[in-house]
């Protein structure tokens, strides 16, 4: 099976790779850069939407989505859009109703980083703080009982700003569980990635019926 794995703000595709290297081959992860979706003008949520969208009109099955934080937030927004495109999802750390406060502590974090700290993610601070603006409207709630698919919903035992979220998210998704990957902060994918790369292996398993 095909896995697209999409990483998270203040991070890039290479995010992936350690956890990549645990899957098994019968997985096939593909892991885009967000960035390349951004192909001039405003760095929105509404345009990273709008391409990555585009973006998955190119693989002809229905889609199998893991993502965190902010590709978590894009693959939980396409499967309530479009929930026959989507065969399974895995999100960690997502939020579905934006909270406010947070996006504003994370603006104040963006504007007080060094600059280098955003060229190897390729997003300049003024796409950063575009792009959290932009998505302080974001509420999901309504569209989550369109989603029909199986959703595992992942959160590190440390990343107490989004582990309430993920909590109520898997409740309101009609086939959503929530599992916790210990020891593990927001970034799942650096801090266990060898847990993360057994929990996903299980989870595909299940849901396709491979050994």
């Amino acid at each position: 099976m095909t896995l697209i794995m999409l990483h998270g703000m203040g991070q890039n595709a290479s995010g992936w790779n350690e956890t990549v290297s645990y899957l098994p081959s019968e997985i096939s992860a593909v892991c885009p850069e967000l960035n390349d979706f951004f192909t001039g003008g405003e760095c929105t949520y509404s345009r990273l939407y709008g391409q990555f969208c585009e973006y998955l009109e190119s693989f002809h099955e229905p889609v199998n989505l893991c993502g965190l934080s902010l590709g978590a937030v894009l693959a939980l927004n396409y499967a309530a859009d479009r929930p026959e495109r989507v065969g399974s999802l895995i999100l960690i750390a997502p939020q579905y109703r934006m909270p406010k406060t947070l996006l504003k502590l994370q603006n104040i974090i963006f504007k007080f980083m060094p600059d280098r700290s955003f060229k190897s993610i390729g997003f300049s601070r003024a796409d950063f703080l575009t792009l959290t603006n932009s998505m302080a409207d974001i509420d999901m709630t309504a569209k989550l009982p369109n989603i029909s698919c199986p959703a595992l919903i992942l959160c590190g035992e440390k990343d107490g700003a989004n582990k309430k979220a993920a909590e109520e998210l898997a409740k309101l998704i009609p086939n959503g569980d929530f599992a916790e990957i210990k020891k593990s902060d927001h970034e799942v994918n650096r801090d266990d990635p060898k847990e993360l790369a057994r929990v996903i292996s299980d989870r595909c398993r299940k849901i396709y019926g491979r050994d």
